[in-house]
């Protein structure tokens, strides 16, 4: 039985939808990863399987094959770990293949299946939100950054059984809901540029090196007092 559980990847500033199938076949017990993975996807096997173990849940004993679509996109970080994870509980039978229908699902998973921060989360709700989907699972920690995008219904995921047995119908997620905490309060600006004559091409490199988020040096001759 293929089970299917879709996730995003981030190229640049925009977002790609990853097809996530798991199967199993004749063989030894394996776990394979294809579809590009970088070595973090490729050290998911062990992150998942154990995960699922401790969460309680049952670990096919086959040769379970995982392949992320579309291949010829590189994947990149240990955001597939709940997708992977997810499609092997479908797997195993534990829930039907239809109960991930319309939904993202992004995070990484660390052995006790607590569910990680995740980067890149803003562009891959906007991706799902573009791409029809109604609802997204996201890292606890990561709910209030994808719940910027409307017309998305965000659940916050703390840990893996915790997102089983809201799939399984034993405990509910609530729907993220943003509060006035999330409110960005307008910064104080002590200094104003326009207060500042002249100088064009240093105010210039201090705004460059703001909106980027660098580090700037001034550096003046000696003797004079640069005053910004």
């Amino acid at each position: 039985m293929l089970a299917r559980v879709y996730s995003c990847a981030v190229i640049g500033l925009e977002g790609v939808i990853v097809e996530v199938e798991v199967d199993y076949s004749n063989g030894l017990p394996a776990v394979i990863i294809v579809g590009l993975p970088d070595a973090a996807v490729q050290e998911s096997r062990e992150r998942v399987q154990t995960a699922v173990k401790n969460a309680g849940l049952h670990f096919p004993r086959h040769r379970i094959v995982v392949n992320l679509s579309p291949a010829s996109i590189r994947k990149e970080g240990p955001a597939y770990d709940l997708p992977i994870a997810l499609g092997v509980i479908i797997l195993s039978g534990r829930l039907p293949t239809e109960i991930v229908e319309n939904t993202l699902v992004v995070g990484e998973l660390s052995l006790d299946g607590v569910v990680r921060h995740t980067r890149g989360i803003l562009p891959m709700a906007a991706t799902a939100r573009a791409n029809g989907y109604k609802r997204m699972f996201v890292p606890e920690s990561d709910a209030p950054e994808a719940a910027l995008i409307p017309d998305l219904e965000v659940y916050p995921v703390r840990t893996l059984a915790h997102l089983y047995d809201h799939l399984a119908g034993h405990r509910s997620i609530e729907p993220y809901q943003p509060s006035e905490s999330d409110t960005l309060e307008p910064l104080f600006t002590p200094t104003d540029f326009a207060e500042i004559k002249g100088q064009e091409h240093v105010k210039r490199a201090l705004e460059v090196a703001a909106a980027g988020g660098h580090n700037v040096l001034t550096l003046c001759p000696k003797n004079r007092r640069f005053s910004p």
